[in-house]
């Protein structure tokens, strides 16, 4: 039996039908005059703006502003920084492959579907069960990490009672139109894009000489630049995965977008602001200011907070410091969030590959999938007060080890199916130019990411096995290599139930299954002045 006769399409892949589509005729062939095709219950009601704020800084969240601490104890500041420019190269090669197949099969789940069409249904049976339990951890993980930024101001309210009040708010962002949902993201990614400029220049000005503690510039960096060598370097690379985690939602987002050809190349060039602004400048910040072994820092003996809130504190400036921790809590939340909203599309990718309740695939008139949205906030909850009477470092470290390795996954079948996407176009006679937008980085970008995924997999059971500063132990093993655990056992459970061959024949995939077809451009005439000079640089730094 072969994967593309076991699931024959659902209806809303294939557009809304002839008698929607206005065609006219010229000597070049026929030419649409509106987009088509893709379609679900879900509403394009997103812009480009919102897009490209979502992918910019809607993964901004503890991963960077607390795990940073955790990080920068383990690996020291070149240990740290190393593993942003690692992890950074990784996901910019994702983003690509993400930006290219997203214009072109622009679906709820996306890259499950994708996986599903062009890898095999086992691998993406395991890769949406596991993405969806991964966005239910973050949002547990996000509501333990606000009660962390919280005691940094106050710690007489109970943690159950601020779990209650972060997820109510979590979930009241989800349950409005998708729009509201759009816009509160713009406005927390505003806060975050705007405040890491204001990071970038005291925190400089602070190691220069300006804070309490005088002149730091490069001390720790001299003294200190790896605190517990190759390991220690290795141990910091599931926090920066899991910081980096998220970035993939842009994927997502696209199924509720008006127009995916426009808006995801604006996502995808906005990438390396992300990277360059927030995980490499931003931690290079933190290691000019912060010592390695302060107390202080999240998952420490001491407060256990940021170590930007800590710089602020030690440099004498408390208002920055609680300006900080209200930009991080922010930030949480909004990550919190989204985490619901990737949740809710990935059952829905999931019903549409039928490997969920056809249910899931309904949304209601203003396009939520209340069907989805549901168990993944009964779930994301729950775990959230699981973690009341764990210290807030250990749940971030048990789950930031399980999310980092489903995101390795995630993002090695994102390359992998890039990599078959293309071998399949060509092999059917299509050429490059025939994409809505193409990775400027292929081939190379793809096969680099999906190398680095197995190698750092392979990472992570080195230090599951010789953790680091512990004795190894099989409670230890399992606490943070489940996940692969639970990966192998979804895909292997999936094989015997859908058999056939191990991979997809890429001469049989339906190409135009599910793929968005786009008008034909006409032809504008271009700005011209001060419009046409803005537009350049705008395009310049985006694309």
């Amino acid at each position: 039996m072969e994967a593309t006769d076991s699931h024959s399409g659902p209806p809303a892949y294939q557009g809304s039908g002839d008698d929607t589509k206005e065609k006219r005729t010229s000597i070049t062939g026929d030419a649409y005059t509106t987009d088509y095709g893709a379609d679900t219950e879900l509403k394009r009601s997103l812009s480009t703006r919102h897009l490209t704020m979502i992918a910019l800084g809607s993964s901004i969240g503890m991963g960077l502003w607390l795990g940073s601490g955790l990080s920068l104890a383990s690996g020291g500041p070149a240990g740290i920084f190393l593993g942003y420019c690692l992890a950074g190269s990784m996901i910019w090669c994702v983003s690509h492959s993400i930006g290219e197949m997203a214009c072109v099969y622009p679906v709820p789940s996306a890259f499950v579907q994708w996986t599903g069409k062009f890898i095999d249904p086992s691998a993406a049976f395991a890769l949406g069960w596991s993405y969806w339990f991964s966005y239910c951890i973050t949002i547990a993980n996000e509501l333990q990490s606000a009660n962390t930024v919280i005691k940094f101001w106050t710690s007489a309210v109970p943690i159950a009672a601020w779990i209650s009040i972060w997820f109510v708010v979590i979930v009241l962002i989800n349950v409005g139109a998708v729009t509201i949902f759009g816009e509160i993201e713009v406005i927390a990614s505003t806060i975050k894009f705007g405040w890491i400029f204001v990071i970038i220049i005291s925190m400089i000005v602070m190691s220069a000489g300006g804070a309490a503690y005088g002149p730091v510039g490069f001390r720790y960096w001299n003294e200190m630049p790896f605190t517990h060598g190759f390991k220690g370097f290795l141990s910091v690379m599931p926090t920066c995965i899991f910081a980096m985690s998220g970035s993939e939602n842009s994927g997502l987002v696209a199924a509720e977008t008006s127009n995916p050809r426009k808006s995801i190349p604006r996502a995808v060039g906005s990438i390396w602001l992300r990277l360059s602004l927030f995980y490499l400048i931003g931690s290079l910040m933190v290691t000019i200011n912060v010592s390695p072994t302060n107390e202080d820092l999240f998952g420490g003996e001491g407060t256990n907070a940021s170590p930007f809130v800590i710089a602020y504190r030690d440099a004498g400036i408390p208002v920055l410091a609680h300006m900080m921790n209200a930009v991080i809590l922010i930030s949480v939340i909004s990550t919190g969030s989204i985490s619901g909203y990737g949740g809710s599309r990935t059952t829905m990718g999931l019903a549409y590959l039928d490997m969920a309740p056809k249910v899931m695939k309904r949304a209601d008139k203003t396009g939520r999938p209340w069907y989805g949205l549901v168990p993944t906030f009964i779930l994301g909850g729950g775990l959230a007060y699981l973690n009341v009477s764990e210290s807030g470092a250990d749940v971030f470290g048990w789950f930031s080890n399980l999310t980092s390795l489903f995101t390795l996954f995630g993002w090695g079948m994102i390359c992998l199916s890039h990599i078959r996407f293309r071998h399949a176009w060509a092999r059917q006679g299509r050429t490059p130019e025939e994409l809505p937008w193409k990775s400027w980085i292929y081939p190379l970008g793809p096969w680099w990411g999906l190398i680095m995924c197995i190698l750092l997999i392979i990472v992570q059971f080195y230090l599951s096995v010789w953790p680091l500063g512990e004795a190894p132990s099989a409670e230890n093993f399992f606490a943070n290599y489940i996940s692969v655990i639970i990966i192998i056992i979804m895909w292997l459970g999936a094989r015997l139930y859908f058999r056939g061959p191990w991979w997809v024949d890429l001469d049989t995939i339906d190409l135009d299954e599910g793929r968005r077809f786009y008008k034909t451009d006409i032809e504008k005439s271009k700005a011209t002045g001060v419009k046409g000079v803005a537009k350049k640089v705008v395009g310049a730094i985006l694309n």
